[in-house]
């Protein structure tokens, strides 16, 4: 149920979050139970099951939200780079049933689990 869904919660300001970014569709903020320092989240606004329902001419401001965050996250951790992550239906690890994507920022050398994102 749409209402129930804590990224719609987010989205609607009803759960207060300390966003990193924001565009008319789009938002990230800090994950609630990061992996490594600066795990972020990029929301969609809209709720939408998973990529997949998502439409594509989305996709520009999905890539914008990625991109400004992924620039903030290295900069603030002096990371080298960053994985992009989306889970998508249960088989897939996909947790949240509001289509979301990993921001992970990484550091030459540095050990990073992501047995989390990728289901057994």
């Amino acid at each position: 149920m749409v209402s129930e869904c804590i990224f719609c919660k987010i989205a609607r300001g009803e759960i207060l979050s300390s966003k990193i970014y924001e565009n008319d569709n789009f938002f990230s903020i800090p994950d609630a139970h990061p992996i490594i320092e600066g795990h972020s989240l990029i929301i969609s606004k809209k709720h939408f099951e998973t990529a997949l329902d998502m439409p594509s001419s989305l996709g520009t401001e999905l890539l914008d939200c990625i991109k400004n965050t992924a620039i903030v996250l290295m900069k603030k951790h002096k990371s080298e780079g960053f994985n992009v992550i989306n889970n998508n239906f249960e088989s897939a690890g996909q947790s949240v049933k509001h289509v979301h994507f990993h921001i992970i920022p990484r550091k030459k050398g540095e050990k990073v689990a992501l047995d989390r994102f990728v289901s057994a």
